[in-house]
């Protein structure tokens, strides 16, 4: 039965208006109930997101072992960006990551990233920032690997398993996703966040 229905022959008025309002409710209900499904969906994407984030974070700075060997964390003196860049062995800009490599800057630009795109994913507030933040960092994280390139600059086979579409794509759509999804209001600061006045005058902030 819809809004629109008619009353049927011989059904009484007062049954037919409880069966529309009862059947407005629930179609109301489900609308409400899929979108807030969505959202905590996204929540939970957001949250093991923000882990990847945040876990590359603490292993460079500290070295746990993993990525990074123990002794050899930025805490330890060690550089984030020079073991990375410095083997890039492929692609246009290759020469200008190699002087990027171990540079003070590209260590506290890249390490500042890890940390902001982990706070604010865990915490859900300015996704459309981290989101445009996380595609340049994700842009140029692909550049380095270059993933078009079938042999490296010295010859050898790339072994690249995608010439275009690789974890750093994806990782920027989850960012885009999220974003668009408003993924911080469902265990995250997303509705305090976009709640407050400097906030509500720049949308851009969201």
């Amino acid at each position: 039965m819809t809004l629109h229905q008619h009353r049927q022959p011989g059904m009484p008025f007062a049954g037919w208006r409880k069966a529309v309002s009862t059947r407005a409710a629930g179609t109301e209900a489900e609308e409400l109930t899929a979108p807030l499904t969505v959202v905590r969906v996204a929540a939970v994407t957001r949250l093991l997101t923000a882990f990847i984030f945040l876990w590359a974070f603490g292993d460079k700075v500290f070295g746990w072992g993993y990525a990074t060997q123990a002794g050899k964390g930025w805490i330890d003196g060690g550089s984030p960006t020079k073991g990375f860049l410095s083997h890039v062995s492929a692609g246009p800009l290759e020469g200008t990551f190699h002087a990027w490599a171990g540079s003070a800057w590209a260590d506290w630009a890249f390490m500042l990233g890890l940390l902001g795109i982990g706070v604010a994913l865990a915490s859900g507030v300015a996704l459309r920032v981290t989101a445009a933040a996380g595609t340049v960092m994700m842009a140029l994280m692909w550049a380095a690997e270059w993933p078009p390139a079938q042999h490296l600059s010295n010859g050898s086979p790339s072994m690249s398993s995608n010439p275009l579409v690789d974890y750093h794509v994806l990782y920027a759509a989850v960012l885009v996703t999220l974003a668009a999804l408003g993924a911080g209001r469902a265990w995250g600061l997303g509705n305090l966040w976009q709640s407050l006045p400097l906030v509500r005058r720049n949308r851009w902030l969201l």
